[in-house]
């Protein structure tokens, strides 16, 4: 009884208030919240005339499938590596793996707009020493979202390694030197040992990751507040947008 009043407070009653809040039109009169019954005309407007949504929709399925395939993979490989390191080295590779997810997030903005910008980017800047022209990373919509996907891999995969490394301390050490005799090289032994035995942990990993690659927004919030037009746009943005931001995000 205790687990279902728990749930009922903090999963089923936010679900329900959000879903008679969309029946409401709300705004702000003299500090004060009034609400104005509109029906489903909500629900018409967002499904006949709202087309930034959908582009936010478009471009945050694109950005978690995107994401979460590399930041698996890499996050895997950084976890296989630290596992074959020495005594020395799994500190050190562990310690420079997880530096990213340690940093602030508005560190991050800061740090990769600096890096990416077109007019002082530290890649233009290299990119200008070998002869080539700047690029503007952040302001073309053709490369805009592929930016904010590097940055997310960046900061997200060491939060993939951690869990990788676990599941990978964790299995049964006399299960894999009985695999290891059956089998004849390292890739036979990742493909029908250590994934099998991984299987859960990767799983659940890949579940974390894609709740949480939908949440995606300071990234697009510091580099590019959903600009150049909708390429950036995603659906935490246009909540926001929405809400608390009326007139342009900038």
């Amino acid at each position: 009884m205790p687990a279902i009043t728990i749930f009922a407070l903090f999963s089923a009653f936010p679900v329900f208030n959000l879903i008679g809040l969309s029946l409401f039109r709300v705004s702000w009169e003299e500090g004060k919240a009034v609400y104005d019954f509109v029906g489903l005309s909500n629900y018409k407007y967002l499904f006949t005339e709202e087309e930034i949504y959908w582009a936010g929709v478009r471009n945050t399925l694109v950005f978690s499938v995107t994401v979460v395939t590399f930041q698996m993979a890499l996050g895997f490989t950084m976890a296989l590596a630290v596992m074959r390191a020495g005594s020395i080295g799994r500190p050190l590779l562990t310690g420079v793996f997880l530096l990213p997810i340690v940093i602030p997030p508005i560190v991050i903005g800061t740090m990769w707009r600096l890096i990416l910008g077109r007019e002082f980017g530290l890649f233009n800047q290299i990119l200008g020493f070998f002869g080539a022209g700047p690029v503007d990373r952040l302001g073309n919509p053709d490369i805009a979202l592929g930016a904010i996907m590097f940055v997310d891999i960046w900061h997200w995969t060491p939060f993939v390694f951690l869990l990788m490394l676990a599941g990978l301390e964790g299995l049964d050490e006399e299960v894999l030197e009985a695999g290891r005799i059956d089998v004849r090289s390292f890739w036979q032994e990742l493909r029908h040992v250590l994934v099998p035995m991984m299987l859960p942990t990767i799983v659940i990993t890949m579940v974390f990751r894609i709740i949480l690659s939908f949440k995606v927004f300071d990234e697009v919030y510091l580099l590019t507040s959903g600009g150049p037009g909708t390429s950036t746009e995603v659906v935490n943005f246009s909540i926001y947008r929405v809400f608390f931001c009326p007139g342009p995000c900038r």
